[in-house]
């Protein structure tokens, strides 16, 4: 059972002592995530071989997600089939970006790949209609020429 301290707070039985905030450069971030992602290593491994610390490894993967790195070793790497020796970043990324660049330059491969998507979807449409029209011998395609029937 836990007991009451002089200010009648429930004290902790394993007090954690606070650990210094650790700053690092996006040079070092970079550094240490391309480590992660060469070496085969676990994140735990990396994290401690850079700041001898077993907690906060999950940091690696907020860094991953922020300069869009992909974690091809990750389970839904696998499950996709993609290859993990090929990894590298999404988005080319410079020291002397600002903030706002980096967001537009997200924002801009997010756009292309709908773009991307949407073609594809388009033209697999087109397919499936020209498949069915040529299939049943009819026509599916909207004429433009024809003008509306009145009832």
């Amino acid at each position: 059972m836990s007991k009451l301290d002089e200010n009648g707070q429930f004290e902790r039985r394993f007090p954690q002592p606070k650990l210094p905030r650790l700053n690092f450069s996006e040079k070092e971030k970079r550094t240490i995530v391309e480590d992660y992602l060469t070496s085969g290593k676990t994140m735990t491994s990396i994290w401690k071989k850079y700041t001898g610390r077993v907690e906060g490894q999950f940091q690696i993967s907020r860094w991953m997600e922020k300069h869009g790195y992909i974690d091809k070793r990750s389970a839904k790497s696998a499950i996709l089939g993609v290859n993990p020796n090929s990894m590298t970043p999404k988005d080319s990324f410079k020291e002397d970006d600002s903030f706002e660049t980096l967001l537009l330059k997200k924002r801009i491969a997010v756009l292309e790949k709908q773009v991307k998507d949407s073609e594809l979807k388009a033209e697999a449409f087109s397919t499936m209609v020209d498949l069915t029209e040529e299939e049943f011998n009819i026509s599916i395609r909207k004429k433009y020429d024809t003008k509306p029937s009145k009832k």
